[in-house]
Order: structure tokens, then sequence, then C-alpha cells
């Protein structure tokens, strides 16, 4: 049985978290097909530090109820033992939000005595806007990059990694992301997203509480990080601030409203044109209608206008919501062919087909042979 060795932030704690989602799909779709996976995710995570300080130690357990099988394995990392961790593994991810010490044990491990894949997974923007964060780490003794878009991937490639290189998007987990026709519509529209550190303030005024106060929908956010004077702008514009969900609740939480928005955090507009991130894959694989503030999809994954509505500008998305709320035809024929285009395109098997193509691009057959006939 071929073995993949995860190295995360956490499988446990989506808090702030929003790779959680991805990670969580990828590794119970390699599950399925017959490969042993282990997660290894340190047991000082600040991701599950303030996920506990937040909403309790149960939270941590939470998740079970949605992922009763994933492989979580928490660690110390002053005792972490990577002989034993990494025996007989024959795929090694490890994801950005890990440690330089981590990556440059890894990499030294790979170089000294691993017959694994070892490849680094790059889900945020620092590369681009923080250089000097990514050159921090040892890529050494690692085989590869998977970029989640294609400018980040030449990012990577202008640092000399050329053919070493992959495009290797997000996508959802439609096991667990998908309508909920059995929830009563309460609201107009949600929005999920965190505050965003200052990287969209003056898009949130823009494209989400003005148009909501203008058209006097009935409104909710989950987030966190929202300071006192975001949340009384909210309050102001009579949206409730209902604070964090967890990610596994979120389909339930688009399935409340009649539409929901996009509103990217300005680096992945300016710097990172392409990347969508795992919000607009959530909603389109729920079934909700959505509308998004501007972002450049250079690469075609969706088509707007027709997975998802495109607004320039705060008029622009006031005409969009109202014309959803007005004609629920045309919200539902938008939502059926976002969540058509997921699952045609950006689910998690999907991303998982990627990947094993990638491995055997480097030498690497992780797939079972097919069963040989009964004779």
């Amino acid at each position: 049985m071929p073995r993949l060795v995860v190295f995360c932030q956490s499988l446990r704690s989506d808090w702030n978290h929003g790779n959680a989602h991805f990670l969580r799909g990828v590794v119970t779709e390699c599950q399925t097909r017959g490969i042993e996976v282990a997660a290894y995710e340190p047991s000082d995570s600040w991701s599950v530090r303030n996920l506990a300080a937040e909403q309790g130690v149960a939270a941590l357990d939470a998740w079970r109820e949605s992922y009763p099988d994933l492989p979580a394995v928490v660690y110390d990392p002053a005792g972490l033992d990577l002989d034993r961790a990494l025996d007989g593994a024959d795929l090694v991810l490890a994801h950005e939000w890990n440690t330089p010490g981590l990556i440059a044990r890894l990499a030294g491990h790979r170089a000294r005595r691993g017959r694994y894949l070892l490849l680094f997974h790059d889900t945020h923007h620092r590369l681009v806007t923080d250089p000097d964060a990514i050159g921090a780490f040892d890529f050494d003794g690692f085989d590869g990059v998977l970029a989640f878009g294609e400018v980040l991937a030449e990012a990577y490639r202008r640092l000399g990694w050329g053919r070493h290189v992959f495009t290797w998007h997000e996508a959802a987990d439609t096991r667990l992301f998908r309508p909920h026709p059995e929830v009563a519509r309460e609201r107009d529209l949600v929005w999920v997203g965190n505050w965003g550190d200052d990287e969209r303030t003056a898009e949130l005024h823009e494209f989400l509480m003005e148009p909501v106060a203008a058209l006097g929908f009935s409104a909710r956010v989950h987030g966190i990080g929202y300071p006192d004077d975001g949340k009384a702008a909210l309050a102001a514009t009579g949206i409730e601030f209902a604070g964090y969900v967890a990610n596994f609740r979120v389909p339930q939480a688009f399935a409340a409203a009649r539409m929901t928005v996009h509103v990217p955090r300005r680096p992945y507009v300016e710097a990172l044109p392409g990347i969508p991130t795992i919000r607009v894959f959530e909603a389109l694989a729920c079934g909700i209608p959505l509308v998004s503030a501007p972002w450049v999809d250079c690469e075609g994954l969706f088509t707007p206008g027709t997975d998802f509505l495109s607004a320039r500008a705060g008029d622009a998305m006031r005409r969009h919501l109202a014309a959803l709320r007005a004609d629920p035809a045309m919200a539902a024929a938008l939502a059926a062919q976002g969540r058509a285009t997921i699952l045609a395109r950006h689910t998690c098997a999907h991303r998982v087909d990627e990947l094993l193509a990638i491995c055997r691009s480097l030498g690497r057959n992780l797939e079972r042979p097919p069963m040989a006939a009964e004779q």
C-alpha cells in the first residue's frame, strides 16, 4: 500500500486556517483510493491554540463529526522522530505554514536517506508579497513545489525550479460541501470570511456593507479577527455578526441564505491574479448564487457571468444582488451552473488525480495496480 505523509499546521483546527478544507478533502480522497495517510501537526499549532482559547477545548474534537477517519497525528516539535514518521513513505507533502526549522529537517532527511518524493505545498501570497519569509526555507532536498496558482508557480520558476514546480489549485471537498435543500432559508445573504488584517477593509464596506444596507437585506457574517469598529460598522448596516463558524458547518450556513458574495483580499487581486482562494470553490460547490468583487480569472477556472456574477464596483454589486432576489429562477440557474463546474473540474478528487500524475512525472507511481482478473 502506498504511503503519504503530510506535515501541516492542523487538520483538527480551521481557525484562521482556510487551507484546512482542502487538506482534509485531499487526505480523505487519498484514503478512499487505498493510500495510507498520516497527517502530522505540531502540538504548539497556533490555529489549535486560538480555536481552543476562543471556542473551548471541545471544539478540537468537533471536526470528527464530519471527518471521523482523518489520521491526525499531534507531535512535539522538539521530539519529532523523522525516521519513524517517514518510515515507508512514498510521498511527503510539507505545507507552507510549517516552520523553517521543520522544512530544513525534512530537506536534510530527504537528501541523506529518503527514498520518497518530497514536495512543498504553497497556498499563500508570501513568496510575492513577503519573499524574505519564504526565503528562510531550505528547499535543497525537495523534489518540487506545488503552487496553488500559475502566477505563484511562475514566481518559483524565476527562482530556478523550472520543471519541478507545478500548478495545483485548491478545490472543494464535495463529499461535505454540497447543497442542503432541507435547510430553511432564513436570510437574504451570508458572507463567510475573516476581517483580513486590513487587507480588504475598504472592499468590505463597498462590496458588502453598503449594498446590503441600500437593499435592506437580512444578512449574516461569520468570521474572526473583527475589530470593534468593524463589528460596529456591520451593526450600523443591519448585518448580524455571528463570529466563528467551523469550516465543516459552512455548507449549512450557505444553505440558510439566498446568496453570498466573495470579497478577496487585496494581495490576491493585485499580486496573485488568477487565484480565487477556497471560498469561491466552497460557495459554488454548495449551490448558492455568488456575486464576486473583482478578481482576474486569468487561468479560466470559471466563467464569470455563467458560474457566478462579477461586480466591478459597489453599484454593480448592488444591482446584481437585487436581481438575484427579484428573480429566483435566475438565481437557481446561476447556482446550478456554478456547482456543475465544480463537479466537472474542481473537486478534491480532480486534484488527487493531478497529484498522482505529478508523482508519476517525477518517477513515483502511488496508484495501486488493478486487481488481477479471477481465473
